[in-house]
């Protein structure tokens, strides 16, 4: 496959890279370097310099504030942002509702929702999965109930992402239960997070962090105006926004960059011991790898290729999310091997690298393996869990 690029995005390429190195908040890359947590007010203030640079919106049209850049320069862009460590785009406003609204949604609602999106002035969470439904999303219950001007909702969902920072989640909600197939009764809703109601409890994950949430609704009132498109149809909606977000979960560049940091680890000698390198039975699993990421890489240029001409990303998403998830897990555990017992899991301050230097557990960021090793086993479930993805590349890719 020929993955020769043009003058024009080498320029591009290295318009990124100097920003990246010499304009994003220094403060924040070295966070993300270290593996030290980003607070809220971290994650406002980059998303607020990226709008600022007029790069916030990379898949929005231009004459909404998009970059108007082709599905090559995308992709230069991820590759060039994953190899600083610089953070990934918090997909829930712009990469995910926001395109939403503005295919689907009234001239109001583009009007009302999309310039805060844009600018990052409102921070938004995702509302499908519930503790009884999950990758069978089609039987959730979350139920909004028609009363005069607007719809009372009452329901719970699950895995809220960074729900307890939200001003507002956009979710799929049961209008109706008299249809012939249990997705023409589901509805697409943005719900006001700060309004009686709504009650937001932590989930605490396998690595300890408060990064999930459960959100509940108890007779919650939504204007009818919240309704995007029509009543009945959030499922044709919501499996739009599922393509898009699937694309996304591959993380082709940033496993690229997270690879190669650790194979140029495995050359150092440690306090004078035999480099991992010279294990050829491990290094033979880094070479695996690096074989699946290249075929990887390569379909992702080939959806791009795609995306170029018109279309919107298909079947082949589901490709991308189960190579894409398990390569990372891939990584996870030979980082993890890598790492040895200095991976060991001990109390969560001892993972962070601004932990003081004489009481931190290991070299660099390898106390940190175990966590992300832990909580990246989340990637194969969310999106729709990896075992979804195979039947539908075996309905409509394979036609079984």
């Amino acid at each position: 496959m020929n993955a020769t690029f043009t003058a024009d995005e080498l320029a591009f390429r290295t318009e990124v890279r100097h920003f990246f190195e010499n304009e994003f908040p220094g403060d924040i890359l070295e966070k993300q370097t270290n593996a030290v947590p980003l607070t809220r007010d971290d994650v406002v203030r980059w998303h607020k310099k990226m709008f600022e640079k007029g790069w916030a919106a990379p898949n929005w049209p231009q004459e909404l504030g998009g970059t108007g850049w082709s599905p090559v320069q995308k992709y230069l862009f991820a590759d060039e942002q994953a190899r600083v460590s610089a953070p990934p785009f918090l997909s829930f406003g712009v990469s995910m509702v926001g395109p939403i609204i503005y295919t689907f949604g009234s001239e109001e609602q583009k009007q009302r929702f999309l310039p805060d999106i844009l600018q990052f002035n409102t921070w938004w969470c995702q509302g499908y999965s519930e503790p009884g439904a999950g990758s069978d999303l089609a039987s959730l219950k979350t139920r909004a109930d028609r009363n005069g001007d607007h719809y009372v909702v009452n329901g719970t969902k699950s895995w809220t992402t960074l729900g307890q920072y939200a001003d507002w989640i956009f979710c799929l909600v049961r209008t109706s239960s008299d249809v012939a197939r249990r997705q023409e009764g589901i509805s697409f809703l943005l719900i006001d997070m700060n309004q009686p109601g709504v009650s937001v409890k932590p989930i605490v994950l396998l690595d300890g962090e408060h990064e999930v949430n459960e959100v509940h609704f108890d007779n919650v009132k939504v204007p009818l105006e919240n309704l995007v498109g029509e009543e009945g149809k959030g499922w044709t909606y919501g499996k739009v926004l599922l393509q898009h977000e699937r694309t996304g979960i591959a993380g082709v560049a940033d496993s690229k960059y997270r690879l190669s940091r650790l194979k140029a680890r495995t050359a150092l000698s440690i306090r004078g011991a035999t480099p991992l390198s010279a294990d050829r039975i491990f290094m033979r699993k880094i070479a695996a790898a690096e074989v699946e990421l290249k075929a990887l890489e390569y379909t992702e240029l080939r959806t791009l290729a795609s995306v170029a001409s018109g279309k919107a990303p298909g079947p082949e998403s589901s490709i991308l999310k189960i190579a894409g998830t398990e390569l990372r897990q891939a990584i996870d555990s030979l980082r993890l091997e890598a790492s040895a017992y200095y991976a060991l899991p001990y109390v969560r301050d001892q993972y962070v690298a601004d932990f003081p230097e004489d009481k931190r557990i290991g070299e660099g960021t390898e106390t940190n393996a175990s966590l992300t090793y832990f909580n990246d086993r989340k990637v194969s479930i969310f999106g729709g869990s990896n075992e979804i993805q195979k039947n539908i590349i075996a309905k409509h890719v394979l036609g079984l």
